[in-house]
């Protein structure tokens, strides 16, 4: 059977349209998969990021405590260089890590001082995938948008939060205002029913005036409804 003019016209463009919609689809499934493998290269890129900070930033930390006896001028003592830090015969780093980020140098945060490098960042100015449920010597990097935000130094401000959160904390059952006070009940705080400001060993009111030391309504040394009074002291009963 042969085709006219026409018919194969038709068929050739219904070849050159499908040929055409494949090729957008595979465009679109390779766009995809690139920017899934970019994201995995990039959260593993960030995983290693916080590893060697939080490194570097505990060797810094671990130099300064084992330097400060050595110094006679008091305070914090820092490195000069990373590759202090991995000197023997004592090193506290591995190696001189480099940025993950960028594959350079990390940017210095150093003491105004003696120019001793306090911490350490990427230069990347990337929006980190991690926003929650960092790690606890740097919790407070939760919602930096960038990754020059990210410090990792020594002191750590997420370590002195948590200082002073354990410094300030109340203890559970105490009373507002009064440091150290135990759960109601203990001594040197109020019972409910004892008047403001007196111990326990004072008056309650219901009980007759004068006699010190009487418990709460129903406990020896106190009138009971329904019973007589106790006798005075003193006096036998007849």
């Amino acid at each position: 059977m042969r085709l006219t003019a026409r018919a194969l016209r038709n068929l050739h463009g219904s070849t050159y349209l499908a040929l055409m919609f494949l090729i957008v689809i595979m465009a679109i499934s390779v766009t995809i998969v690139a920017k899934q493998w970019k994201t995995v290269v990039q959260r593993e890129k960030e995983a290693d990021l916080l590893w060697r900070g939080i490194e570097i930033q505990t060797a810094i930390q671990f130099y300064s405590t084992a330097m400060k006896p050595l110094s006679p001028v008091p305070g914090e003592k820092y490195p000069l260089t990373l590759e202090e830090l991995t000197k023997p015969p004592k090193p506290f780093l591995r190696r001189a890590y480099k940025d993950p980020i960028t594959g350079g140098d990390w940017q210095y945060i150093r003491q105004p001082s003696t120019g001793g490098i306090v911490g350490v960042k990427s230069a990347s100015t990337l929006a980190p995938l991690k926003q929650h449920q960092f790690p606890a010597a740097v919790a407070h990097f939760e919602g930096f948008e960038k990754y020059n935000e990210w410090v990792f130094q020594y002191p750590s401000p997420a370590t002195l939060q948590a200082q002073q959160g354990v410094v300030g904390q109340q203890i559970p059952g105490t009373l507002s205002g009064l440091p150290g006070q135990g759960p109601q009940g203990l001594p040197g705080q109020q019972f409910p029913g004892t008047p403001s400001g007196l111990p326990l060993s004072q008056q309650i009111p219901g009980t007759p005036p004068g006699l010190s030391g009487q418990g709460q309504q129903g406990f020896p040394g106190q009138p009971v409804p329904g019973f007589p009074p106790p006798p005075p002291p003193g006096n036998s009963a007849q």
